[in-house]
């Protein structure tokens, strides 16, 4: 480079450039975002829930590294068809929402179903996830189980629903790692991990809504 009319000598790497850079760029998004972690048994208080917006905690990590997440929101609807829509995997609606391309139903047997999706926030790559129910319980354990190919280390997680009155709690915990995690989780805008988790929540909520009458008696599998 040069000051001047005179030429300097960088005095450090390109590996500590992008050290240095990395680290402005963490003290800059910091000061926009709440980089505590908290426990997994973190939970919102009534009126927080009750207002129906979505709720989004940092958990705490993994022993292997990486990130993770707790997302819980309202929605208007009993649990039974909230079940009964996060259960239909062959379907064309979920195409309505702005970050899923492509979905696909690959199989599905008692109670494992396996799906593949494209998203728009990560062209080109197809996720391909096992999802195992547990009607009993509401619940919906998921995996990917193309993590390489989808360029990803791990990513994995339930959701959890629970009956709240004529209402549905639901719980989305998810364990993730891949290049370039640590800037989605921590960017406070649009792109970022708090806007993404955001809208799918509030899709859902407003999609659920419009397809009520459809799961309304929906027989539980």
């Amino acid at each position: 480079v040069r000051i001047g009319r005179y030429p300097v000598k960088l005095l450090m790497s390109p590996k500590l450039l992008r050290i240095f850079s990395y680290g402005i760029i963490f003290f800059f998004l910091s000061s926009f975002s709440d980089l505590s972690a908290q426990p997994l048994k973190v939970e919102p208080n009534d009126e927080k829930l009750l207002s129906g917006e979505p709720l989004i905690y940092r958990l705490e990590a993994e022993a292997r590294g990486g990130y993770a997440h707790k997302l819980v929101y309202l929605v208007g609807a009993p649990v039974d068809v909230v079940w009964g829509f996060k259960t239909d995997f062959n379907n064309e609606f979920v195409l309505t929402n702005k970050f899923i391309e492509e979905h696909y139903l690959i199989s599905r047997e008692d109670y494992v179903v396996i799906t593949e999706a494209k998203y728009s926030n990560r062209p080109g790559v197809k996720f391909k996830w096992r999802t195992t129910l547990s009607p009993s319980s509401y619940r919906l354990d998921f995996i990917l189980v193309n993590p390489q190919k989808s360029r990803q280390k791990f990513h994995y997680g339930h959701i959890q629903l629970e009956p709240l009155g004529q209402n549905t709690r639901v719980t989305h915990i998810a364990y993730f790692d891949f290049f370039g995690a640590f800037l989605w989780v921590y960017y406070p805008w649009s792109g970022g991990m708090s806007a993404f988790l955001r809208y799918m929540a509030r899709w859902e909520q407003q999609t659920i809504l419009r397809l009520r009458e459809k799961y309304t008696g929906h027989t539980k599998r």
